[in-house]
């Protein structure tokens, strides 16, 4: 799918002692109601990357972000640009957003915000297209990995 140096890069392969660090990680998975068509596919490619961890899935424009209660949370959004500025002020507003509940909890927040200039492009995002790739599984490999590695570090197995 990717060509090039864009796109994901391979994760850092756990030691044997900590290959399953990712199992039994709580997942919080919050998403918009808006542009449902191109959401559902984002929500449903998300877990399937996180098989052994428990995800809860909220249904909300909020985050209910709680010190301790979840591992990771992956926030799925999608905004297509319109003919006014409203695109940018919301874009700046929910990134800023989900960065101060990152920052505030302490913890990760995968950034799962389609930003496109048209519908195609996030069609081609949710991996509706023949040439497209659903990036809710990306999110959802981030989200374990990030959850495993903070798991790691509060126990000093990682520094």
């Amino acid at each position: 799918m990717f060509s090039g140096t864009k796109g994901p890069g391979e994760a850092e392969a756990l030691d044997e002692q900590n290959k399953n660090a990712g199992t039994n990680l709580r997942v919080l998975i919050v998403h918009a109601r808006w542009n449902t068509s191109l959401i559902t596919p984002l929500v449903e490619g998300a877990p399937s990357r996180a098989a052994g961890s428990f995800l809860s899935l909220f249904n909300v424009c909020t985050l209910p972000a709680n010190k301790g209660t979840f591992d990771a949370i992956i926030a799925i959004g999608v905004l297509i640009k319109g003919d006014t500025a409203h695109f940018e002020h919301i874009a700046e507003t929910v990134s800023r957003g989900l960065m101060r509940v990152q920052l505030d909890f302490g913890v990760p927040v995968i950034f799962g915000l389609l930003t496109v200039l048209n519908e195609e492009q996030a069609r081609k995002r949710a991996g509706l297209t023949s040439d497209g790739h659903n990036h809710g599984e990306d999110w959802g490999d981030a989200a374990v990995e990030m959850g495993a590695k903070r798991k790691l570090w509060a126990d000093g197995v990682i520094g």
